[in-house]
């Protein structure tokens, strides 16, 4: 089991910037695949951004390409998520997830929420327009 923090969340005016933070417990972490969900009240948690264990291939969601960053240091077992040009509708509960198993398989990302063993207690954003 791997314990998982994020921080960094908060409020900010719509075109503003967040960067969000996840620290992992764990030293073998630069062998899990991690990466970023979202949930807004009454929807389904997504994947917003993913990225393998040596940090080469990231895979984003269309809605935030252009605008999020994923990266990883796994000097210091944690993840980032640096997020630019916020919309009100990106208001959510932020949680960062990691599993043992490879982001990609057979040339496939899996990054639907069921893969993932690991999971932090979410770090809320909060977009005003």
């Amino acid at each position: 089991q791997v314990q998982l923090v994020e921080s960094g969340g908060g409020s900010v005016q719509a075109g503003g910037s967040l960067r969000l933070s996840c620290a992992a417990s764990t030293y073998t972490y630069s062998t899990y695949c991690v990466g970023w969900f979202r949930q807004a009240p009454g929807k389904e948690r997504e994947g917003v951004a993913f990225i393998t264990t040596g940090g080469g291939s990231t895979w984003y969601a269309g809605s935030v390409k252009g605008r999020f960053t994923i990266s990883r240091d796994n000097a210091k077992n944690t993840l980032y998520l640096q997020m630019n040009s916020l919309k009100p509708e990106e208001t959510a509960m932020y949680y960062c997830a990691a599993d043992g198993a490879p982001c990609v398989n057979y040339g496939l990302w899996y990054v639907h929420p069921g893969r993932f063993a690991n999971w932090g207690q979410g770090t809320q954003v909060t977009v005003s327009s």
